[in-house]
Parts: C-alpha cells; structure tokens; sequence
C-alpha cells in the first residue's frame, strides 16, 4: 500500500502542471549540470559558469543534479550560503536536487564530522540534509534561480522532490544520492545502534517518497497525456564502479529502479533519466535487456527500451561542459542533447 502523498497545492501547482494550452506543446531548452563546483579553482569559476549559461538565449531552465562540492571537502553551512548566492546568480529558473557530497557523506572527519540526517545531539549543528533544506528549499513550491518559476513540491518532509509539466513533457527530481542511497554506514565501526537506527529510517522514509514521487509523475503524465517523462536524480546506479564492488554499493538503490522500471515499461513513450554522481559524460539505454547485468542488478525482468540515461559530465574532467538539452515534444524521441564548453 502507498503511503499517502504530502503535495503543495494551490496556485503554484495549478501553473506547474498545467501552462497554458496555447504553449504546452512548444519545444524548450534546459541547461543540465551536476558535479560543479569541485575545489578551489571549480569554486572560484562557477559565476563565470553561471554567466556563461545565462548569456545563452536559447536556455529557459537549469537543472543542478547535485554534489555542489568535491568529497573530501567540508560541509560547512557557510560555504552553503556561498553556493547559494552563486546560485541566485542564474536568471532563469534553476532546480537543484541534493547530492551525497553535501549530506550523506558530511559524516567523513575531511568534511567536518557532521550529522548527515535525522536528530542532531545536543550541542552539534543541525544535520546536513536540513541545512541544505533550510538554505535551498526554503520557500516551497518554487525553484531558485531570479525568475523563479511555480513547481508542484512533494511537502514538508521533502521539499527538494519536485515537478512540474514543460513542453508537454513532466519533470520530476528525486532525492536519489550517491553512497548507496545514503545506505553506506556513517561512522563505521564507530557507529552507535541509535545512529544506525537513524539512518535507516532515514534512508526507508525518504527512499519511499522517491517511489511515490515517480508515481505521481507517471500518473500525472497519463493523466496529462504529456509526450514524455524527465527524472532527474543524483546518483549513478549503473556506475561500473559500484558494479564491480557488489551489493553493498548499489543494492538500497533497487526500490528506485524497479519502480522506474515498471511506471516506465507501462507509460511507453520516451522517458529520460538524467543523472550525475560518476562525473563523466554517457548515454545509454541501461534497462532495455533484462538479461543484461544492469537489470539483473535490480532484479528488473521486462525490457524497457524506452528509458534512455545520460549521465552529465562533472567534477574536474575535461573538457568543462554542460549539457544543452532540447525537448520538442513534436519529435518522436523527444529528446535530444548536446554538450556545451564552458
């Protein structure tokens, strides 16, 4: 049985997913980054990116897939701010969904040692996951960026889960991070049974709004007859590097991937996942042989040919680039993408 939805409605969400009829249909260009700004030099660039992007007139929306900073680097609430402001900077509407460098691996002693979710100890800062809520998602039902635009935001409890219907297509983010889903332990062999009770919960309740949230995406583009659908999410969950390790690295992720697999294989028309995390360009078609390791992986047993995944490229890899992304839902793909030098 699904657990009931936490959906902001009213205005914002009566605009979000249902523009008006005379421009559903027409095509739109989005900027996709992730995995940026990564160290000092990254860090101190990311405003000429941001410029960059804006001074494109094609570009009427930006997607951040998460991971504003580099692992090995500290979670402090005041570097937050500063990506927060850099983010203001963007003139079109940006949606940003969190990744495992800002939250879930915060409890690394290089990043400060900080609590990733769930109750804080007296004494010690608010854990990252509601700082990055608090700086980033503060004001529901709208996305960042100077001409901030309506979206239809999961609630309370996970404000960063939102959609909204753009060329006929339906968008949706997921809190989907790296580190196993967040499953990955926090403090190792230091850990106490309370945290990793926390963490559990953490992991079950908001993995269980991600499955909703694709089911409510699915749902609203049936009952929309959108041409399409865009997930967009943090995580690589085909990353051969997690591959080869086994299980314990991807295994918290299989909720996410069958109900992907099954909302996608039953809607039939394009879908697109859009994803970061392993930092280098890649596109690909992971779902579409159930005989292939990356459905036998999730235990996915029908093809779906098509969902299509293009991982963005990210961190310090060159070239430095973003991902222009076209949707015309007058074609029949939909989708198609270039990748852009900063």
């Amino acid at each position: 049985m699904r657990r009931p939805l936490t959906v902001a409605l009213g205005l914002a969400a009566a605009l979000a997913l249902a523009p008006a009829a005379a421009t559903a249909a027409n095509p739109a260009t989005l900027a996709v980054i992730g995995d940026i700004p990564y160290g000092t030099t990254l860090i101190n660039e990311f405003p000429s990116d941001v410029a960059e992007i804006n001074a494109d007139p094609s570009v009427g929306r930006v997607i951040h897939l998460g991971d504003i900073k580099n692992g090995s680097t500290r979670c402090d609430t005041s570097y937050f701010e500063q990506i927060r402001s850099d983010f203001d900077g963007f003139v079109d509407p940006l949606v940003y969904t969190p990744g495992d460098n800002e939250w879930t691996d915060c409890h690394r002693a290089s990043n400060g040692g900080y609590v990733p979710a769930g109750p804080t100890p007296a004494g010690q800062e608010p854990s990252r996951l509601d700082t990055i809520r608090r700086i980033f998602f503060g004001r529901p039902g709208f996305t960042l960026g100077q001409n901030f635009a309506p979206v239809r935001s999961q609630g309370p409890s996970t404000p960063e889960n939102v959609m909204w219907k753009q060329a006929d297509t339906i968008f949706a983010t997921l809190n989907v991070p790296g580190s196993n889903n967040d499953f990955l332990p926090w403090f190792d062999a230091a850990e106490t049974p309370a945290q990793r009770a926390a963490q559990q919960d953490e992991v079950a309740g908001r993995t269980a709004a991600d499955v909703d949230w694709i089911d409510e995406a699915f749902d609203a583009a049936t009952r929309e007859q959108a041409a399409a659908v865009v997930i967009g999410i943090q995580a690589d969950m085909w990353d051969p590097a997690i591959i080869a390790a086994g299980p314990s690295q991807y295994s918290a992720f299989t909720p996410v991937v069958q109900e992907l697999a099954r909302k996608a294989a039953k809607f039939g028309k394009p879908v697109l996942l859009l994803n970061g995390d392993s930092h280098l360009y890649e596109s690909d078609r992971p779902l579409t042989d159930p005989h292939a390791t990356q459905s036998l992986m999730y235990g996915v047993v029908q093809p779906v040919p098509n969902l299509v995944r293009v991982t963005v490229q990210g961190s310090t890899n060159v070239p430095h680039e973003w991902l222009r992304l076209y949707v015309d839902p007058r074609s029949p793909d939909v989708f198609s993408w270039e990748n852009v030098v900063f």
